[in-house]
């Protein structure tokens, strides 16, 4: 067995050749836009491969953004199966304090089945529009939009649609998503902590914000793999697992090839298979053809590159008309334990600006930092040998001690991400006057880099990938 529970065996024994994971992952290493935090590979109910990229850890919880959406619709999967929940219902149903002022007739006649896969006939994005018509109430400011065609007649991929089906689901339960699905999807198929960010409302927002470990998407990559059933017991009626994941309206207009595969309820559809994805490379992609689940993190914005190599080097691994145990076996474990992100190349602190850099404290260049404007200073101090970054917003501080030539946490002295916020920091001077590191968010995809200058007092700070939601530093990380 694994630590993550899920039955382990190696990959020539399902019919997968160890070759192909190899050179996924060379696809992926070598890509200078691609950054990975963890791969899973399920093949006929076992785990074949896994890995994550240090400081990345497996038992960490990561960010998931729009993958979080394939969670939401699995909670209306069981709201619909304990006659809570009726996709054809219309939306204003679910919300009768509202009738008298939701006046168009298309807003009026969207349905559940339409939000549930995008098709509330509006061409664009509403996410903005609808929090600006109502902060408090998200679900009133989208029906105050009319929508531009038929619903159910056109597809556009637009958040408030998910918020509204998590909203409905969240009103007839009594309960958040998280506490929902947890006796429901969670407990049954061991899905241990996570967590779910909330709106002014007090909801789980639904279309983004779910934080979990890799071993979770794919365990729920698995349960539709297996058409709703988890050891020997059904959780999800394959009716519904059919629905979820069949193309209920054609995406021609999206830019790239995986997502012009169509939309089924809060799934893509994709060259191959289908998927539940969130930015930055969070994927649970099931491929039903070849029994399998590929599940990955990352904090990257080619997406479809991740994809390209799946299907490039993955699928033809599969399908190998004979699989014969090999030195690349070997060579394959080794590689996945030694996965890791390489770490920011720098010199140590120079002996005779030792002392000035001890106690140094930066304010950023030109007020508020543009690439985090929370963010109001930044101190590195000087502790034995090592040294310390705190960041400070306002009066919230929080940081981690600094690995020279490699990546240090705070995991220990934030118990691990209880308290705190969990990062993994590299970083050195490359002169005399000048520091610069690389800041790991390790439950998001994000990190900052830094540079301070000794000689101005200030900082420069700009993200690698950036945050989708606005909000302070210290809010990256899962909420407990």
């Amino acid at each position: 067995m694994s630590v993550s529970g899920l039955p382990r065996s190696s990959p020539e024994s399902q019919g997968i050749d160890p070759a192909g994971i190899l050179a996924f992952l060379d696809s992926l290493e070598s890509a200078p836009d691609i950054e990975m935090h963890s791969l899973m590979i399920i093949r006929h109910g076992q785990v074949v491969a896994q890995g994550w990229w240090s400081p990345y850890l497996q038992e960490q919880p990561h960010l998931l953004y729009s993958l979080s959406k394939s969670f939401t619709s699995t909670a209306a999967a069981f709201a619909i199966s304990e006659g809570l929940l009726n996709l054809d219902a219309t939306v204003l149903s679910y919300f009768p304090e509202l009738d008298g002022e939701i006046t168009d007739r298309r807003s009026r006649s969207i349905l559940v089945r339409h939000v549930a896969a995008m098709t509330s006939g509006h061409l664009e994005e509403t996410v903005l529009r609808a929090s600006a018509l109502d902060p408090l109430e998200p679900v009133r400011g989208f029906l105050l939009i009319p929508p531009d065609r038929e619903p159910g007649s056109v597809f556009a991929y637009n958040q408030p649609c998910t918020y509204t089906l998590a909203a409905i689901v969240q009103r007839l339960t009594g309960q958040t998503l998280i506490e929902y699905l947890r006796p429901r999807l969670f407990d049954p198929l061991g899905i241990g902590h996570a967590g779910w960010q909330r709106d002014a409302a007090g909801r789980d927002l639904g279309y983004t914000g779910l934080h979990a470990t890799t071993d979770a998407i794919a365990r729920l990559g698995l349960l539709y793999l297996q058409r709703g059933v988890w050891n020997g017991r059904r959780l999800l009626s394959e009716q519904w697992v059919a629905e979820a994941t069949r193309m209920h309206v054609p995406t021609p207009n999206e830019p790239n090839p995986d997502w012009q595969q169509g939309y089924g309820f809060q799934f893509w559809m994709a060259r191959h298979g289908y998927r539940g994805d969130g930015a930055y490379g969070q994927f649970c992609v099931v491929l039903p053809e070849q029994d399998a689940v590929i599940t990955t993190t990352a904090g990257t914005e080619n997406m479809q590159g991740i994809l390209d190599a799946v299907w490039a080097d993955l699928l033809p691994a599969m399908t190998a008309a004979t699989v014969d145990p090999s030195p690349v076996a070997d060579q394959l474990a080794a590689r996945l334990d030694g996965l890791q992100l390489a770490a920011f190349q720098a010199k140590r602190a120079p002996d005779s600006s030792v002392a000035a850099w001890a106690t140094a404290s930066f304010l950023p260049t030109g007020g508020l930092c543009e690439a985090q404007p929370t963010l109001t200073a930044v101190r590195l101090h000087h502790d034995a040998e090592l040294w310390r970054l705190t960041f400070l917003e306002g009066d919230v501080a929080f940081g981690a001690s600094v690995g020279v030539a490699g990546w240090r946490t705070n995991l220990t002295e934030t118990d691990h991400g209880k308290t705190g916020v969990p990062l993994a920091i590299s970083g050195g001077w490359t002169d005399e006057d000048t520091f610069r590191a690389e800041v790991i968010f390790l439950e998001t995809p994000h990190r900052l880099a830094l540079t301070c200058s000794l000689a101005e007092g200030t900082f420069r700070a700009s993200w690698r990938t950036v945050p989708l939601r606005a909000g302070p530093l210290s809010a990256l990380r899962m909420p407990r």
